[in-house]
Order: structure tokens, then sequence, then C-alpha cells
């Protein structure tokens, strides 16, 4: 993955990167923590402006937190949970959709502040903030915050440790790797725990 971002970023500079990370959230297992340091590294080595790559990838950020704000306001809540209500719907019960809910309706700003700083809930948590219709503008500028102190750190990790990018390189590999792991972890979870939810409502049904 490392020689595929390093090609992107070679061809398009602070654009390449803004568009990666785009597609980072859209596709969490593209991961940042990958992405970022390779760009800081660059910026290190003077073939990028960390001027323009730091607002270029919180740009990238933003307007993918807002694509997926807008797929969640498409399907609003009321679809989302018919939908739930379907076997075959794993990411999320109904149960889940109203716990949800009541903490998007109590601690909304918080909650999208915060998963900006979690692999994986930095991008889904954007859909129910859609679908619960979070306000808009403080969506946008909480999503600016996180994303910005998020992309600002692995940039500035990636330039601050750039003399000793060998060693960077060698763990930027398993990094990746554990990040689509977790995701994949993550939804076999999500499948297993519906699956048993199922079973129980057929045995409550008979």
């Amino acid at each position: 993955m490392t020689g595929w971002v390093f090609s992107i970023v070679d061809r398009l500079g602070a654009v390449g990167v803004g568009l990666l990370i785009l597609l980072e959230n859209l596709i969490p297992p593209i991961p940042s923590e990958v992405i970022l340091p390779l760009a800081g590294f660059r910026a290190r080595a003077g073939t990028l402006d960390l001027v323009a790559v730091w607002p270029a990838a919180t740009a990238g950020s933003l307007l993918g937190a807002l694509l997926l704000y807008g797929l969640g306001a498409w399907l609003g809540y009321d679809r989302l949970y018919q939908l739930a209500g379907r076997r075959w719907f794993v990411l999320a019960s109904r149960k889940d959709l109203e716990r949800g809910r009541t903490v998007f309706d109590n601690h909304g700003g918080k909650v999208v502040l915060l998963a900006r700083f979690v692999p994986f809930l930095r991008s889904i948590v954007s859909i129910p903030a859609g679908a619960t219709r979070m306000p808009l503008l403080p969506f946008t500028v909480l999503t600016a915050i996180g994303s910005g102190i998020w992309n600002a750190a692995f940039l500035g990790l990636g330039w601050l440790l750039g003399d000793s990018w060998d060693q960077i390189q060698g763990w930027l590999g398993p990094v990746s790797y554990v990040v689509v792991g977790l995701v994949v972890v993550g939804l076999v979870v999500l499948m297993v725990r519906r699956l048993r939810a199922n079973r129980t409502e057929l045995r409550v049904q008979m």
C-alpha cells in the first residue's frame, strides 16, 4: 500500500493527499494512519508543501464526511429503522438504532468530534449524524476540528520521524493490515451478533 500511496502523492501532490483522505473516509480499509505519515515524510524531503498538504487532507476528510452525512440524511432514520428490521441487515438492530438516536440527541456533538480520532468510526459516524438530522453547521465545524487535529498529528509524525523513515516503513505495512483486520473483525462481530438476534426472535415467535 505504501508504494501505491507514494505514487499518488508524487503524481498529484497535495491534491493527491486530499483525494486519498477522501477515499479513506468512504472506504475505511484505506487507512489515514498510512497516508498522512507518508505525506509528512514527503514534505520533510521537500517534494510537498506541508502548508498545502494539511488543508488539502482536512478538506478531503470534510468532503468525505459530508457525503456520508448526505447518505444518512437521504436514507433517513425511518428508512434505516425499517432496514434494521430485515434479517439480512447485519450492521445494526432496531435497538441499536434507538440507542444511537438517544445518544445523538443528547451528545451528538461530542460523538462526532471524538469519533474523528477512532479508525473506522471516523467514517461511519457521519451516517447516523445525517440520519438523525444533526444540524449541519455544528457537524461541519466539529468534523473540521477533529479531522484537522488528526491530520496534523500524523503529518507531523511523518515530518518529525523522516530521518528514521526506513524504520517507519517497517511498521506502516503492519499498521495498514491491522486496520483492515480490525474492520473485518468488526463486520464479522456485527454479523454474528445479528444472526444470534435473529435466532432469538425465531424462538420467541415459535
